[in-house]
């Protein structure tokens, strides 16, 4: 295999991976979010604002495996 070939290779596995376990985990985050918001109701906006922090961290991993994903292509 030419290193070319790898790279697209490697490209494709970084953006195939840093985007499925933040996804998984986002699901994971919103599911047990709502869990608790039905159990407790009055407790909803701070849980909510504790989810989308929660979020904003796992969405931010994505972003970085989407750089990474460009270093790798493009250096």
């Amino acid at each position: 295999m030419d290193p070319e070939s790898v790279k697209l290779i490697m490209t494709g596995l970084t953006i195939a991976i840093g985007g499925f376990f933040p996804a998984l985990a986002i699901g994971m985050l919103a599911s047990k979010a709502m869990e608790a918001i039905g159990r407790n109701p009055e407790a909803a906006p701070k849980i909510q604002t504790n989810m989308i922090l929660a979020i904003a961290f796992a969405e931010a991993i994505a972003v970085y495996a989407l750089v990474v994903a460009l270093i790798i292509k493009f250096v």
